[in-house]
């Protein structure tokens, strides 16, 4: 990249898409998307911040957090401009009709070019992680997944991946499942870290019916990074 990113406020390019209604930032992965116990500042902090200096708004900005993204994960993530805005990209999220695709590097190659994973998945609150078990096991919850194998390098194998279910940390435990864990993803069996605890797994492109515009949208964004196995694969999308 030509310039540091400033990790305290929003960087322009990290914009993908405005309207009067909503933003779409290609979050980076140190970001958090909504404030926690860290006390870190958060992507809607950022955003307020950023878009309250752009448009010199003497006032409180308003910035709704609609979804949100694993702090170790980068990509898209929708925030509402306005209260009406929130409530109707609410909706859609419960009705299940935006669609969403990820990236995801991982050390082994899948058994398949492509395929349908479907599991079951329980949560567990203690350690903040999710397994695979049994369908009649209480709490299990179905997640379904479509992976593709889209290009791999003397190590690694990239593929993009279409969630069916939003289901607690699905992708991490269902690629995990099948003998792929994600690069850097201790969690979930990677065997070491990436520098600065992310994981290789980016929100690579949303498509919805604008719910205010009533029109098609279909966003897509590569992973703002020096990574040299992000920044090699990034290439063979390109």
């Amino acid at each position: 990249m030509a310039e540091k990113i400033n990790k305290t406020s929003i960087w322009k390019e990290q914009i993908v898409y405005e309207d009067n209604h909503i933003l779409i930032v290609n979050k980076l992965p140190s970001e958090i998307v909504q404030g926690d116990k860290t006390g870190d500042l958060p992507l809607s902090e950022k955003i307020k911040n950023y878009l309250k200096d752009r448009d010199h708004k003497p006032g409180n900005v308003f910035c709704g957090v609609i979804h949100r993204l694993d702090r170790p994960v980068s990509g898209l993530v929708i925030f509402a401009k306005t209260s009406k805005a929130l409530s109707r990209f609410n909706e859609l999220f419960r009705e299940k009709t935006i669609q969403k695709s990820y990236l995801a590097v991982v050390k082994n190659k899948p058994p398949k070019q492509s395929d349908l994973l479907s599991h079951y998945l329980l949560k567990n609150e203690k350690t903040n992680m999710s397994r695979v078990v049994n369908s009649t096991t209480s709490g299990a919850l179905k997640a379904e997944l479509e992976y593709e194998l889209l290009a791999s390098s003397d190590n690694y194998h990239l593929l993009k991946i279409k969630l069916l279910t939003g289901r607690h940390h699905q992708i991490r435990c269902q690629l995990a499942a099948i003998g792929c864990p994600i690069k850097g993803d201790l969690k979930y069996g990677f065997n070491r870290s990436n520098e600065g605890g992310f994981i290789h797994l980016h929100s690579f492109e949303l498509q919805f019916r604008h719910p205010i515009k009533l029109e098609e949208v279909q966003v897509q964004a590569l992973p703002i990074s020096e990574d040299a196995v992000w920044n090699y694969f990034s290439k063979e999308l390109k």
